[in-house]
């Protein structure tokens, strides 16, 4: 009997387990085969390695650009998570879609979206000349750039929290009130702890795609806030060096599973308590 059971379940995962392999492992060995070998011979080299060294500043850019970007998605996105777990039901289903509806746009209508806005002549400009402060050099900044990492990336700040913040005991809400703590301390010492590992999710999640986005600094951005997703697209489509371009890849595939690592190394310890 658990024999059939076992074949069973080898039998239904074997669709995912060949859509990861195709998928996934393939194309991360692709990127360590180019990452390593030699562009002109194909033969092992760490030449592509010893070259990453010209562009530590950009990757530091691009680490300090994600951090402040999951910091403040953290700051807006805490409040109205907590905000939609506190409500009714049907309110908590409303304001959920709201959260996910921007993500059913385009991506890049989203980002082109705040181009319109942010340029010299767009509409925030538009509002400020009119009211008499004149127009301001909003776009081709490291501020804009970050304005829109934060509002591409929010929702995956807010989805985890709200997850996290919903499924708290109110019980133990109740006993801390019980015991004496004002509003302020339930909040410091029972929803907030309890909520770690949704805010270590959240952060982790807008950090990944944040600290390899290439669209959004573009867009919004200019030669002074190149990231090193923009290095990665000009080496693969632009200077013709595929093997340069996976070398930095493997950099950010390996600071992915760092953060992703660490995700679970302190957010289990957090959920184990919880339990």
């Amino acid at each position: 009997m658990k024999k059939n059971k076992s074949s069973l379940g080898v039998m239904l995962s074997l669709p995912y387990m060949i859509w990861m392999a195709v998928f996934t492992l393939i194309p991360l060995g692709v990127v360590c085969y180019y990452a390593l070998t030699d562009p002109d011979t194909g033969a092992f080299s760490w030449v592509n390695v010893t070259m990453l060294g010209e562009y530590w500043s950009v990757l530091g850019r691009s680490i300090l650009y994600s951090l402040v970007s999951a910091l403040i998605c953290l700051l807006l996105g805490y409040p109205v998570a907590y905000f939609i777990a506190h409500q009714g039901k049907v309110a908590q289903k409303i304001l959920y879609m709201l959260v996910m509806l921007p993500m059913c746009m385009s991506f890049l209508l989203r980002t082109l979206a705040w181009v319109g806005l942010l340029q010299d002549t767009g509409i925030i400009n538009d509002f400020l000349d009119l009211i008499g402060i004149g127009r301001l050099q909003l776009i081709r900044t490291p501020a804009a750039v970050i304005l829109g990492m934060v509002y591409n990336y929010l929702p995956y700040m807010i989805l985890p929290l709200y997850a996290t913040i919903v499924k708290i005991d109110h019980r133990l809400v109740e006993a801390a009130e019980d015991l004496g703590c004002n509003s302020l301390q339930v909040f410091t010492k029972v929803i907030f702890p309890l909520s770690v590992p949704g805010i270590l999710s959240g952060i982790t999640m807008v950090f990944v795609p944040a600290v390899s986005t290439f669209y959004i600094s573009q867009k919004l951005g200019n030669t002074d806030t190149i990231l090193i997703g923009d290095i990665i697209e000009k080496w693969f489509k632009q200077g013709n060096n595929p093997h340069l371009g996976a070398a930095l890849s493997l950099v950010l595939m390996i600071l992915v599973f760092v953060c992703t690592g660490i995700m679970n190394r302190f957010g289990g310890e957090e959920e184990g308590v919880i339990v």
